[in-house]
């Protein structure tokens, strides 16, 4: 009979089975009112989530609470997600959260997450588009409220780090629904500031997710996107990330980091260049060291000690191309002496008429046989030689009756025409 009863422990784990393996409860979203709220030494938060008709006990462990950007407070509205289950101890079901909201900051941060995919998506968080922040700037313009602890944490820092650079505020609106275009509106200022500046910081303090709205607006973010001045965002705590954080080129956790990244520390210059100039001082010393040891390896050579062996070695020199060039001229004129002699003793000038006689005779035989070969010899003989149109007549057939032809002898010419 006792086989039907069951232990309260085996309920427990059954139902607890059953809770853990619905899948509509693995994530539920709940929105109530914190009540006994405990923070734990080890950072584990511990309360009770409520409503006019009921309550759920609360745990979320420390990996989790870390994410959490405000301090939870009895009677805050909060929006949870989280995993329902059953603690065995005591046999209650409570909630697992994993993430924590204000509640009333929901719809803020369903736009804030649709404004941050859309401007991913069009590329204006890429890298290449980020411009390098100078690292000695002249002018730095910052875009921020005229009052407040942000813009005197910039000014005492740039001033306590690198006094040289010029400070210009453009003081602006940063919480409330006109911060938008106010904000853009000091940007486009800065743009086109009468002196040009260097860089620019657009940021405020701290605060909560409504105050920091402003810096999370489109208009704002694509004035930061395409502004021309390399910018540096500094909205609230190290914890807070806006849109404004994405497109800017640079991010600073806090207005002080936003100072402390656009200058250098004025001391750390001074060692740099106390560094510079010590291994400058060294580089010069070991090239004049260098040299001088150059300079006495060539004046320890043989050839300073004794300059004269050069001069002699040169003169020796000289004398051996001298020789050898009067030897040359001796055998050229020789040679030319030898050619003359010959020539004068050649049979050509020693007998000239002879020459010419021989060079008479052959011409003389030459217009002999030109003569024997010219047409006027054989005209002389009493042949004649007979033209059409001026053309000489070799064949009978080449004329016909009435062709006017010309005769001629040699003495003269005559026509006639053919019967």
């Amino acid at each position: 009979m006792n086989d039907k009863y069951i232990s309260v422990s085996q309920l427990t784990r059954y139902i607890k089975y059953k809770i853990d393996n619905d899948v509509n409860l693995n994530e539920v979203f709940l929105k109530g009112e914190i009540s006994n709220f405990k923070a734990h030494s080890r950072g584990h938060f511990y309360f009770t989530l409520k409503d006019e008709g009921s309550r759920i006990n609360a745990i979320m462990f420390a990996s989790q609470t870390k994410k959490i950007k405000f301090v939870p407070q009895d009677g805050m509205k909060v929006l949870v997600t989280g995993k329902i289950s059953v603690f065995e101890a005591n046999g209650g079901y409570q909630i697992y959260v994993n993430e924590m909201l204000e509640d009333g900051v929901g719809n803020l941060y369903i736009a804030y997450e649709q404004l941050k995919k859309k401007l991913e998506n069009e590329g204006l968080f890429n890298k290449d588009h980020k411009k390098e922040i100078p690292h000695i700037p002249k002018r730095i313009g910052v875009v921020t409220a005229p009052t407040g602890a942000a813009i005197k944490d910039i000014i005492s820092t740039i001033k306590r780090r690198w006094p040289l650079t010029e400070i210009y505020l453009f003081p602006s609106l940063v919480q409330g629904e006109d911060a938008k275009e106010d904000i853009v509106k000091q940007i486009k200022k800065a743009e086109n500031f009468y002196l040009p500046l260097d860089t620019l910081i657009v940021g405020r303090g701290g605060g909560s997710i409504e105050d920091l709205w402003p810096f999370n607006e489109e208009i704002v973010a694509r004035a930061i996107y395409e502004c021309k001045i390399p910018t540096i965002s500094a909205v609230g705590h190290e914890i807070d990330f806006t849109i404004a954080d994405f497109v800017a080129d640079l991010r600073a956790p806090t207005p002080t980091g936003a100072a402390e990244m656009a200058v250098p520390q004025l001391s750390d210059m001074k060692n740099y260049l106390n560094q510079v100039n010590i291994r400058l001082n060294n580089t010069i010393n070991n090239k004049i060291n260098n040299n001088k040891r150059k300079l006495n390896d060539i004046m320890a050579r043989n050839i300073f000690k004794n300059p004269m062996i050069i001069y002699e070695k040169k003169e020796l020199y000289f004398d051996s191309i001298l020789e050898r060039l009067k030897f040359s001229l001796k055998s050229l004129t020789s040679a030319k002496e030898k050619e003359l002699i010959k020539v004068k003793n050649s049979y050509i000038l020693k007998n000239p008429h002879q020459l010419l006689e021989k060079k008479g005779n052959k011409y003389l035989q030459l217009v002999s046989k030109l003569e024997t070969l010219s047409p006027l010899l054989t005209l002389q003989r009493g042949y004649t030689m007979t033209k059409k149109e001026g053309k000489v007549i070799t064949k009978s057939t080449d004329l016909k009756k009435k062709d006017i032809i010309e005769i001629v002898f040699s003495d003269g010419s005559v026509n006639a025409e053919i019967k």
